[in-house]
């Protein structure tokens, strides 16, 4: 069975090479990075950012090119001087499959090699789904949108994103307790329902790769993120550009930090903590919203006037200010982005969240650092779960198997 890598090499990859023959898969998968974090690259580019030469990178290219990872389009002049440089593209027909369960809705999704999502659909649920039950709709959804590709189409994987605690060794969600999951062997599970490659890992972890290669802390080294879901509050810090995974992976359990004397518990059953006090749940009900997506909850709020929701709104900003404020006292981060649910929350009042988090942290962490909205919106767990699925391959792009959109 294949399972997650500790550190996904996408994600902990350098992109400096080397011109040395006995690290060929090296210098192979510094190309691919780059090429799978930009979308588009002339070669002159690729030879500068690597500190490989000319004749290197075009081998590089040439066999990248045979393996059908990438692509190479017409040459053009850089700002009309000089030899023209061919750009070289990750080949968009290769793709993963994205899953993300949640108490809310099961979502699966259709991403390239270049971070963009090429398919999406979310089936509500009205209930927690179990194990299996979650592992055969995400079987149909993936069943059905393979279908929709084109037949040149290759699949690297299925990367999962779970709201809970994965172990990586195995693919086995240890504990997720909105769902109900409690040492669930959900890898084995959907991988034999599929026959592909299944990679795991907590969905906030994911989200901050995402942000980090993709959105809106591209060019941060020091992140600390935080997504609120259906399934409550999670988070992730990358430190010095490298995730912050702990001694068994788990690190990064943001919203269980106790900010409170509230006796409200969470979904793990701790009290007074930043998911006990900063509840989507309760917004939905106040707006009379029985089920809603991020933007659909929104849509409901700008169109909301009344003090009631207003005040529960108030009332989670702050709390959400004091964690924000601990975080920036224990990372020192460059920015702490907000993704999801907390998202809407800063969009909604930014200047309260900005003003109440300085009164929690100190003076010099603060200094040249920023909050910002995580920028992939609605897409984040596809891109995130989708590069998991896709890190072996980056990794390992002269011998890692695509499968066929079509089965033979």
């Amino acid at each position: 069975m294949s399972t997650t890598p500790p550190i996904p090499a996408r994600h902990a990859m350098t992109t400096k090479g080397s011109n040395r023959e006995d690290i060929r898969r090296h210098n192979l998968s510094a190309v691919l990075t780059l090429l799978s974090r930009t979308g588009q690259m002339p070669r002159s580019a690729l030879t500068e950012l690597t500190g490989l030469n000319r004749s290197t990178i075009s081998d590089l290219v040439t066999e990248l090119e045979d393996l059908g990872l990438v692509t190479e389009s017409e040459a053009v002049t850089t700002q009309g001087v000089g030899r023209p440089s061919l750009m070289v593209s990750p080949a968009e027909e290769v793709v993963a499959f994205a899953v993300n369960p949640d108490i809310d809705a099961i979502t699966v999704g259709v991403v390239s090699f270049s971070g963009r999502v090429i398919a999406k659909v979310r089936q509500t649920t009205t209930v927690q789904p179990a194990a299996t039950t979650a592992a055969e709709t995400a079987n149909k959804l993936i069943e059905q949108l393979r279908k929709d590709l084109p037949a040149n189409y290759r699949i690297a994987g299925i990367g999962v994103a779970i709201p809970g605690q994965v172990r990586h060794a195995d693919g086995v969600v240890r504990l997720a307790p909105h769902l109900n999951w409690v040492e669930v062997p959900f890898a084995r599970m959907l991988q034999q329902l599929t026959g592909l490659p299944v990679y795991i890992d907590n969905d906030a972890s994911l989200g901050s790769l995402a942000e980090r290669d993709f959105g809106a802390g591209k060019g941060f080294r020091e992140i600390v993120y935080l997504f609120g879901s259906a399934g409550g509050i999670g988070g992730g810090v990358i430190h010095d550009g490298i995730p912050l995974r702990g001694a068994a992976g788990y690190a990064g359990e943001l919203g269980h930090v106790r900010i409170s004397d509230s006796p409200n518990e969470d979904g793990s059953g701790l009290t007074g903590t930043l998911e006990s006090l900063v509840r989507r749940d309760v917004l939905l009900n106040a707006l009379g919203l029985i089920n809603a997506d991020d933007e659909q909850l929104a849509a409901a709020l700008a169109a909301d006037k009344s003090a009631k929701v207003r005040k529960i709104i108030e009332a989670q900003i702050d709390a959400l200010a004091i964690a924000v404020g601990n975080y920036v006292n224990i990372f020192n981060p460059e920015v702490i982005l907000l993704a999801g649910y907390l998202s809407t929350l800063f969009a909604y009042d930014s200047d309260r969240l900005l003003s109440r988090f300085r009164w929690s942290s100190l003076t010099a962490s603060q200094d040249r650092m920023v909050v910002r909205q995580a920028a992939l919106g609605a897409n984040l767990l596809m891109v995130g779960a989708a590069g998991l699925a896709l890190a072996p391959l980056v990794n390992a792009p002269a011998s890692t198997q695509l499968t066929p959109v079509r089965s033979k």
